[in-house]
């Protein structure tokens, strides 16, 4: 564990502390969706940073495999801390149950992630949500990027991510394993315009929440 947590100190380092795609518009779907007084599992939380803007008012335990950025979170923030290294059994939980389990830029990073689909919803009670964002890999601008061979400003120039999704492939997913609440996408401003009747075709980050059957 130690090989793989040394790898994402160095990528957390990378982008420095308090790091957070569009914080402001995921920060905002998170919080609308969990609302308050839940007990929440936020997997893959690092310094906590986007955590911050829905753990007001919950009781909320961090898991990451960088312990640096989880001591950050914990300091920072009040919330309880797991070291753990997600790929791995989740033993660590010890049969506990959550009302909502967060997971943002995660299932990317994960070997099997409709595996880990499958431990959140172990992990969740009756009709608890599954909330999180994913970086939408196959966008029409990152397609375009990618048939010229440009890897720059699309998921696929970070080195630590594992599996690259497709809107309608990770609906799936989520489809076969909960009862979807809400799917959408964020669009950049300056493809809304063309993204008018397709805006899940041209989204950078998928923004999903999900409920157990």
């Amino acid at each position: 564990m130690l090989g793989l947590e040394t790898v994402y100190s160095h990528h957390h380092k990378s982008r420095g502390e308090g790091f957070a795609i569009l914080q402001e518009e995921r920060g905002n779907f998170l919080k609308r969706h969990i609302g308050i007084n839940k007990e929440i599992l936020d997997i893959g939380c690092r310094d906590g940073q986007l955590t911050s803007t829905y753990c007001e008012n919950n009781i909320v335990t961090g898991v990451d495999i960088d312990s640096q950025a989880l001591e950050r979170a914990q300091k920072n923030l009040g919330i309880n801390i797991i070291h753990a290294d997600l790929n791995a059994d989740w033993n660590f939980l010890e049969g506990k149950k959550f009302d909502v389990v967060v997971s943002c830029e995660f299932l990317e990073h994960i070997y099997f992630p409709e595996e880990v689909m499958k431990k959140i919803k172990n992990i969740l009670k009756e009709g608890g949500l599954f909330v999180g964002t994913i970086p939408h890999a196959y966008s029409l601008q990152s397609r375009i990027k990618f048939l010229f061979g440009i890897k720059r400003g699309t998921p696929l120039q970070d080195p630590t991510h594992i599996n690259q999704f497709l809107h309608s492939e990770f609906k799936e997913m989520l489809g076969r394993n909960f009862e979807i609440v809400e799917y959408v996408g964020h669009v950049p401003k300056r493809y809304r315009l063309f993204a008018k009747f397709f805006p899940l075709a041209f989204a950078d980050v998928l923004m999903f929440a999900v409920k157990k059957q």
